[in-house]
């Protein structure tokens, strides 16, 4: 974990409630798909955890949804203001699992995450096949960054607004063998349920901390209790108890 004052370069709505943050300032250690930073907000005690959609050595970009007070008040941030930021937060997902071809497989604001990592999957010679959810047409974002990025990507929506009609869950590649997925609960579960093959399963619970002193983010395991922000938010998909 680092810590360091970075300036807001940008932050743009891309959709409905939808928000893209560039951050610019020192990155002094490589952040890894997947993790995410914690955000001090101005007039709130705790800071708001926000999975990173791209990183260099010099910026840190974020996606995130309008919802809560913390969230709402992001919205009115501007360029040339500052804010403090703990990064490099979390486990991260580990492209090591894969041989050939991975699928990517993201809902609503989960989908973030996966585009840093189909960028380093492409570094690696191995292929991303994404499928991004979304409730209806106007919640579409970021499907143009897996496309310029080369990706083959699948959009799905639940009331068959743009491309497919449904869930992400009925089209997930057959010729992928592994999986990456972040999204939320409901969705999960039905990625769980429909494949048959490996994958990483990014998680969300309330954080306090986000580095693993407070204990609020501890879900029970098939390996015991783990605090997501620090032993997740990715879990292998063989080690997580979805219960009833």
């Amino acid at each position: 974990m680092k810590q360091g004052i970075f300036e807001i370069k940008s932050n743009e709505e891309l959709s409905r409630n939808i928000y893209k943050m560039v951050l610019v300032g020192n990155v002094e250690e490589k952040i890894k798909p997947g993790q995410f930073i914690d955000i001090a907000l101005k007039d709130f005690y705790l800071r708001r955890p926000i999975s990173v959609f791209d990183a260099d050595e010099s910026s840190i970009s974020v996606i995130y949804k309008a919802f809560g007070n913390g969230t709402r008040s992001m919205t009115k941030y501007l360029p040339g203001q500052k804010l403090d930021i703990l990064y490099g937060l979390g486990n991260g997902y580990d492209t090591s699992y894969v041989k050939e071809c991975a699928a990517l497989i993201g809902g609503g604001v989960g989908i973030p995450p996966l585009y840093y990592l189909a960028k380093q999957l492409l570094k690696e010679n191995k292929i991303p096949k994404v499928v991004l959810g979304f409730n209806t047409q106007e919640e579409i974002f970021c499907v143009k960054d897996f496309e310029d990025l080369g990706c083959d990507v699948t959009v799905v929506t639940v009331d068959g607004s743009v491309g497919k009609s449904g869930f992400v869950s009925e089209y997930i590649p057959t010729d992928a063998d592994y999986f990456f997925t972040c999204g939320p609960k409901p969705m999960l579960r039905a990625v769980n349920a429909a494949t048959t093959i490996s994958g990483q399963f990014s998680l969300e619970e309330r954080m306090g901390c986000g580095v693993g002193a407070c204990m609020g983010c501890s879900i029970q395991t098939k390996n015991g209790y783990k605090r997501l922000c620090k032993d997740g938010p990715v879990l292998l998909k063989e080690e997580i108890e979805w219960g009833n």
